[in-house]
């Protein structure tokens, strides 16, 4: 199987702040993203010769924003981890040589006029059909949660120890996004204030759940080659991992329900793409997907970071914080950032994009060289798993 290591370089990139927007659609704000993208690679929408799109119902929404000259646009959807496989099917095309510059851009967005729906915590039904049999249904906060409460009975824990991990990993978050401009929530908070938080799904309170709130980001992709004549400090598409679930995990009764065979496979495909042997010691940053507090804890151990069933102490004694061994959601993560539905894995991008390049002021992570994103969509028992992994030029 071939790999994309080095072979795709991201030479611009551009983020919204993510807000409520009641007065954008999703074409200003991609219009906003994309412009920030082309002024940070020094490009212009005309050197574009393909485009990707995380988000609407069609690539033409990119292609009318931008007013591209009838350049072939193709629009991704895979759950919440369209974004990530938005990038990669761009990087595809790149890697192989097909086209010289490409643009990769995602957003989520409900102006006024056309509705907006809830944004201040994600505990909305997933339902899904397939022929007359409903595979899935329910609220997500309400399925998710299912996993904390599996957890504690797996590991023998607690419900003030597996608090105490969830409620780490969301205080560190919120305090990233404090540092953050672009992020929704500018808000610090205590672990009392977490345990005393209104309970949306028991064990779930409101700051285990992730806010959605709207916005888009952008990146433009070229070669290596390519690359050197726009900027020195370009950064390279290292390694990729991608796996889809088989719906194993609903119809096996040896399932533990506390981890996600997803991130298994799809690691071992990054890790060995990018040459990582020991990814605790080898990454420098990570954006992730937390849409609720027990993924990112068992993102930890998926991943090998953190042993299985001390995934919650690693985060309490500061292992993934911004000072940390290896900084999680430097950002601020979908928990206080935002989830922007098809935009999310992009919007990671763009900060381990900004954090190699040494530009993220406040929550810079000290000589960072190596960082990877990860996203995850899907529903208890099966899940699409996205990593991608960049690191500085040689």
């Amino acid at each position: 199987m071939g790999s994309m290591r080095d072979k795709v370089a991201v030479i611009g990139m551009g983020c919204t702040k993510y807000d409520d927007h009641f007065d954008k659609t999703g074409e200003d704000l991609l219009v906003e993203a994309c412009y920030e993208a082309f002024a940070d690679a020094g490009v212009d929408q005309k050197d574009i010769q393909a485009g990707w799109l995380g988000g609407g119902i069609t690539g033409q929404t990119l292609a009318h924003a931008l007013k591209l000259n009838f350049v072939p646009v193709t629009r991704i959807e895979n759950w919440c981890a369209t974004g990530s496989d938005t990038f990669r099917n761009a990087a595809a095309f790149v890697a192989a040589g097909l086209y010289d510059m490409v643009l990769v851009a995602g957003f989520t967005a409900a102006s006024d006029a056309a509705g907006t729906g809830e944004r201040g915590v994600m505990q909305g039904n997933f339902g899904w059909l397939v022929g007359e049999e409903t595979v899935f249904s329910g609220p997500a906060a309400g399925t998710f949660s299912t996993f904390v409460t599996r957890y504690m009975h797996h590991y023998g824990l607690t419900y003030e120890q597996v608090k105490t991990g969830l409620g780490s990993i969301a205080i560190k978050n919120y305090h990233n996004a404090m540092l953050n401009p672009k992020a929704y929530f500018h808000k610090e908070i205590d672990m009392k204030t977490y345990m005393n938080a209104p309970v949306i799904s028991w064990p779930f309170g409101l700051h285990d759940c992730c806010c959605s709130p709207h916005g888009a980001a952008a990146a433009v992709l070229t070669t290596p080659e390519i690359a050197k004549k726009f900027r020195d400090d370009y950064i390279l598409l290292k390694g990729n991992g991608m796996s889809v679930g088989t719906k194993r995990g609903r119809l096996w009764n040896g399932y533990d329900w506390v981890h996600f065979d997803e991130n298994i496979h799809a690691a071992k495909l990054a890790y060995e793409s990018a040459g990582i042997k020991n990814p605790l010691k080898e990454l420098d940053v990570i954006t992730m997907h937390d849409a609720f507090t027990v993924v990112e804890l068992a993102f930890y151990e998926d991943m090998g970071l953190a042993p299985r069933g001390h995934g919650g102490e690693y985060a309490a004694a500061g292992v993934f914080s911004l000072e940390g061994e290896l900084p999680v959601n430097t950002n601020g993560g979908l928990k206080a950032f935002g989830h922007g539905g098809g935009s999310s894995g992009i919007h990671k991008t763009y900060e381990v994009y900004k954090q190699l390049q040494g530009k993220c002021d406040a929550r810079q992570v000290k000589d960072a060289t190596l960082g990877m994103t990860h996203d995850q969509g899907g529903y208890p028992g099966t899940y699409t798993v996205v990593l991608n992994v960049f690191g500085t030029r040689d």
